[in-house]
Order: structure tokens, then sequence, then C-alpha cells
């Protein structure tokens, strides 16, 4: 029976018919427990001296010489594991849905104070406001704002189809951290290239950050990328042949997940602190210097 180890090929995988998770049938994987070889998905690999093993495994210490609980559980990217692997997702969809029906109850009055955009008057006389007038607190809040139905129900079908295995496979928090970063990503790239009194809002930039990081985790544990491909390829039509729709959010967000999942799943064990920290830390330091450019170019 063939053992995938972390950095290692699964060795003679191909071929064999597909094996499932002990724990969750419904789940493809192709790793395995290096104690007892019981095949295991993302969200039951525990990260050990040598590949993974199974809770089961960490919890009895068979064979490891250690006490039970001497390694905690551990997802594909050093996250804990939780009982619980919705939850960020949940959150952030709540979040998503209260903000847009607060845009429906107050109007154009909060509409206003969230958008994203770079420089502009909101109302007859008005300051100058905007991210190049310093409220960059935009590129945060325009990625929980909608407007229309349609597009939020898109984004959040996007976000529960797409969050929950991320999650678990990455943990909570570098699962934030992925769709937060992914988001700023997309709206720093639109501040840049957009005209700056042009408005932008929703968090497609974060979605197609999830698009990315799926294509980069299941290339990772060695699945069937042509359905995420397929999908993704999908959006990036309608992204470039539908009106009125932000493509730098698109791209920018895509780049940003791409490279922040491959930094997460593929950085040595050894040193995965400060390969994946670097990491975050890189790519927000190109997202501040993004926002400073254009801002220096407004005056």
């Amino acid at each position: 029976m063939s053992v995938e180890q972390e950095g290692q090929p699964g060795g003679g995988a191909e071929g064999r018919a597909p094996r499932h998770c002990y724990r969750h049938p419904d789940r493809e994987t192709g790793i395995s427990c290096t104690r007892c070889e019981r095949p295991i998905c993302p969200e039951c690999m525990v990260t050990a001296s040598v590949g993974f093993q199974c809770p089961e495994c960490v919890r009895s210490g068979s064979g490891t010489g250690h006490r039970p609980d001497a390694n905690r559980p551990r997802t594909v990217a050093g996250g804990r594991v939780t009982e619980d692997p919705r939850l960020v997702t949940k959150v952030l969809l709540g979040l998503n849905v209260a903000v847009f029906i607060a845009v429906l109850s107050v109007g154009d009055r909060l509409l206003d104070q969230l958008l994203l955009f770079g420089q502009a008057v909101t109302e007859p006389y008005g300051p100058v406001e905007g991210v190049a007038e310093g409220q960059w607190y935009r590129l945060l809040t325009s990625m929980f704002l909608h407007q229309e139905f349609w597009h939020i129900a898109m984004n959040m079908l996007g976000l529960w189809f797409l969050g929950p295995p991320l999650e678990a496979a990455l943990g909570r928090v570098r699962f934030l951290g992925l769709y937060l970063l992914s988001g700023l990503g997309g709206g720093a790239l639109t501040f840049l290239l957009v005209a700056p009194q042009q408005a932008s809002l929703g968090a497609s930039g974060a979605i197609f950050g999830l698009f990315g990081a799926t294509a980069v985790l299941m290339r990772r544990l060695r699945y069937d990328m042509r359905p995420i491909l397929i999908l993704l390829a999908i959006n990036l039509v309608f992204t470039f042949t539908w009106k009125n729709i932000a493509w730098e959010a698109h791209v920018g967000g895509l780049v940003m997940g791409v490279l922040l999942a491959y930094a997460m799943v593929h950085a040595p064990r050894e040193r995965r602190a400060l390969v994946q920290y670097g990491a975050f830390g890189l790519l927000l330091a190109v997202v501040v210097v993004l926002i400073v450019v254009r801002t220096m170019q407004l005056g």
C-alpha cells in the first residue's frame, strides 16, 4: 500500500482504484497514515516526524515513543485540525449577508462610505474622498459589500463551495489570511489600474483567491484538477465578457491566492512557519506598495 510523504511522490498510486478517507468515506485521497496505512484526507492528517498519521494513531501514541498528546493534529499546511472545519467560512458568509442587509436598509449613504474607489466627491460640494485620500479601510469594507441579489448569491455560492475544503486543509487562521489577503490584492490592483472615480465592490477578488488556492491544493494532493480548472475557466470567461465587472479584482485575487497557497502547502516542514509568515508579509508588502504608488500618482 503506497504512502505519500510530505514532499515526496505517492509512488505507484497510478492505475489503482480510488481510495477514500476511513473517517470520511465521501472524500477521495491519495495519502495514508504512516503507522496503520489507513487512507486519510487533509482534515484527518496529523503531521508526524515522517509523513502523516491518523488521529487514532496520534491519540494512542502507537509506536511513536511519545505521549499521546505529543503531536497535536495538524493540517497539510500545519494548521490545527478542528471539529468544525466550516466555522470561518460560515462567519465570512454571515458578515457578507449582514452587510448586504444593512445596505438595503440604510441605502446609498452607507454604500458611499464602504465602496472602493480611488478619489472622488460623493456629494455636491462635499470633500474629496477615497483610498488616495487616506481611506484605506475601503479596501477591506468593499470586500463584504454587494448591491445586487445575483452578485451576492454568486459570491456566497462560491464561498460555500470552496471555503470548507480549504479551511479543513489549511486551518482556520491560514484560511482567513488567504481570504482577506486575496481580497486586498484584488482591491489594490483595482485601485492601481481603474479610473479614480470608478467604484468597485464585492467579494469576487477573495473568491478568485480561493479558486487559485484550491487548484494549488488539489495539485499538491494529486487530485483530479479538471473540475476546478474548468470551473475557473468559466468564471474567467465571464470576467472578461460581462459588462461592469472589475477584472482587475478577479485577476489580483487569483494571483494572490495561488502564490499564498503555494507557500503554505509546499513550505518545508522544518521551516514552515518562516516560509508561511514570510509569504504573508511579502504579499502584504506588495499590496501596500501598490497603494502607495497609486496614491502618489493621484497626488
